[in-house]
């Protein structure tokens, strides 16, 4: 991996070159809450998928996440505050304009970056997060909790346990996530979402319950459209084989 440092935080990255014929269309992928790029975008086959596509693919860990420089003050995880850490990773890399796609938490920085920049942004691609980027505040404060407890076996929440083992398998710092989770909890009002003009796919798996609705959030935006991932979970939708070719028809045929 490579690293740069973003407003004094060391963050990590891999810039893989197209591997198909370039299309000169960068794209950023940005991960969820207690992943990584490795986990989220590497082992689910999307770099290779992207990459392939013509698509130079950058992902980076996000601060606090994989191999990222580990925070623990919650003042340092606002959404808006981890869309400059994307910006600034662009502009070291001298890439002007790239589609964007998050995940979850990945998603809602996304959103953000989207409104603060859009000069920026040719696409941005939302998954595992539907209407809950304006009326949830992410993943339910209960995941605290869940970092903070001594052993996963406390937790009776399925919830919390899931999201207590997945930090755990990813090797992520229990004590940054719950500063995460505390400081990342940044909605986008009606207003706002409809000042985001680019491209936009909402992709959130119809087994998803952590996400919200898509659709509502796709009328929003002034060129929103819905991928629905049948039968997927929160989980399980990021690696599907719908959502997958689902992004690339859209960012075939968006300007």
């Amino acid at each position: 991996m490579q690293r740069f440092t973003s407003a004094g935080v060391g963050i990590a990255y891999v810039d893989v070159p197209p591997t198909g014929p370039d299309r000169h269309e960068p794209i950023v992928l940005v991960h969820g809450f207690a992943s990584n790029h490795m986990v989220n975008w590497v082992n689910t086959g999307w770099v290779k998928l992207l990459a392939a596509d013509g698509r130079r693919v950058i992902a980076l860990d996000n601060r606090g996440h994989g191999q990222s420089e580990r925070l623990h003050d919650p003042a340092a995880y606002h959404a808006a505050i981890m869309a400059e850490d994307v910006v600034r990773l662009m502009g070291h890399l001298g890439i002007a304009r790239a589609d964007v796609m998050g995940y979850s938490m990945g998603a809602r920085i996304t959103a953000h970056l989207a409104l603060a920049h859009p000069a920026r942004v040719r696409s941005a691609l939302l998954g595992g997060l539907g209407i809950k980027l304006i009326d949830g505040v992410g993943l339910p404060i209960g995941i605290t909790d869940a970092m903070e407890v001594g052993h996963v076996s406390e937790l009776a929440d399925p919830t919390q346990r899931m999201f207590r083992a997945f930090a755990e398998a990813t090797g992520s710092d229990l004590g940054a996530m719950a500063a995460c989770i505390r400081g990342s909890r940044q909605t986008l009002s009606e207003d706002e979402v409809r000042r985001i003009t680019m491209p936009v796919l909402v992709c959130v798996g119809t087994a998803d319950h952590i996400a919200g609705l898509a659709a509502p959030l796709a009328a929003l935006l002034p060129h929103g459209e819905v991928l629905d991932i049948p039968g997927r979970d929160h989980n399980l939708a990021v690696g599907d084989r719908t959502h997958k070719q689902g992004a690339l028809e859209f960012l075939a045929r968006r300007p």
